[in-house]
């Protein structure tokens, strides 16, 4: 399950690493999203994919809550459970 988000912008494109409750990292590259995309819209899809993976690996609804900016260029989220199915 997810826990957290780190986006990071790079002149080659968007960077994302995802901590997950288990202690492990997922990290990658939106390769949808252009290096000069405007940063809520690089958040923005980040976030949908977390969702979407919480939603089809653990059967879980997750918000998204971003953190306020600590250093330009780099983004921090925490992802926590907001509904899970009544036989989950």
């Amino acid at each position: 399950m997810p826990k957290s988000i780190a986006l990071l912008a790079t002149p080659e494109g968007w960077r994302h690493s995802v901590l997950t409750e288990e202690g492990g990292i997922i990290c990658g590259r939106l390769a949808e999203v252009p290096p000069n995309t405007d940063p809520a819209e690089a958040r923005a899809a980040v976030a949908a994919m977390v969702v979407g993976l919480a939603h089809e690996f653990h059967e879980a609804d997750v918000d998204v809550t971003w953190d306020p900016p600590r250093e330009p260029g780099s983004w921090t989220a925490q992802v926590t459970v907001a509904a899970t199915p009544p036989n989950a």
